[in-house]
């Protein structure tokens, strides 16, 4: 009798540091139960071998930087059944898009010593921004446990069971001293989506975002506690300009604050 085909997994990458592709080859001996779930078609970090799509669950690493990048994550979305993207570039635009903010043309010309050879877009933006996403797994880098999850849940035909909630219900959870309240430091965690284990909060450091913004967050206040703690203007906006400085509401709230007009 023959055996059912397995699903195709492909992971791709555009403008990234590669280290939720790590995530996934981190994830070791679990790597090897997805192995024998799924048919790894394409994934260029861990082989050469390449089977040619369509494929059935598409993993995009990365932002869209370059004109080559927007018109090649067409061609992807168009060869794949489930378009899943996966870390802080995919899902925000990552650190790079902090050339948003500011004169792209400016950065190349101070940086490159043939600025005529740079080829590049004004802007770092999410896979969302060009094609439809199925599901956005946050993370600089992602959640390991996290993406077992997704595939297991992708596989099965059910709801990923991730966290919306804030970052500060892990703290709570794992009994970590709060660091605004204990210390008068920033921190972000009371906007930021759960999924670190409360990793700088824990080490009596403030939360810096990686995990993008949670469900309906309340910037405008976060903003007002930094201030009362003495942060002016400039250092509340570059509290909400990290990895995830392109997601909408911490784009807002950084832009609400680099004018001294807006503030």
């Amino acid at each position: 009798m023959a055996q059912p085909k397995k699903p195709k997994l492909a992971v791709w990458k555009f403008s990234s540091c590669d280290g939720c592709q790590l995530s996934l080859l981190d994830c070791e001996m679990e790597l090897l139960a997805i192995s024998e779930a799924v048919d790894i078609a394409y994934f260029l970090e861990a082989t050469r071998r390449v089977k040619k799509g369509p494929y059935d669950i598409s993993l995009v690493e990365g932002s869209i930087t370059t004109a080559h990048d927007a018109e090649r994550i067409k061609e992807v979305r168009r060869l794949s059944g489930t378009l899943i993207t996966i870390g802080a570039c995919a899902t925000a635009g990552g650190i790079q898009a902090l050339r948003n903010f500011k004169d792209v043309k400016g950065f190349i010309d101070r940086v490159y010593a043939h600025p005529e050879f740079i080829d590049t877009l004004s802007t770092s933006t999410a896979i969302a921004d060009h094609v439809p996403v199925d599901f956005e797994l946050r993370g600089c880098p992602i959640n390991k446990a996290q993406l077992l999850e997704l595939i297991n849940a992708t596989l099965n035909g059910r709801k990923p069971n991730v966290p919306r909630h804030a970052e500060c219900v892990e703290c709570k959870t794992q009994g970590t001293t709060c660091v605004v309240v204990a210390k008068g430091e920033p921190c972000l965690g009371p906007v930021v989506q759960a999924g670190c284990g409360n990793l700088c909060p824990q080490h009596g450091r403030g939360c810096y975002g990686c995990f993008g913004p949670m469900e309906s967050p309340n910037t405008a206040a976060l903003a007002a506690r930094f201030a009362a703690l003495g942060l002016d203007r400039r250092d509340i906006e570059r509290q909400f300009r990290s990895y995830n400085a392109n997601a909408p509401a911490f784009r807002e709230e950084s832009e609400a604050h680099d004018q001294p007009s807006r503030s």
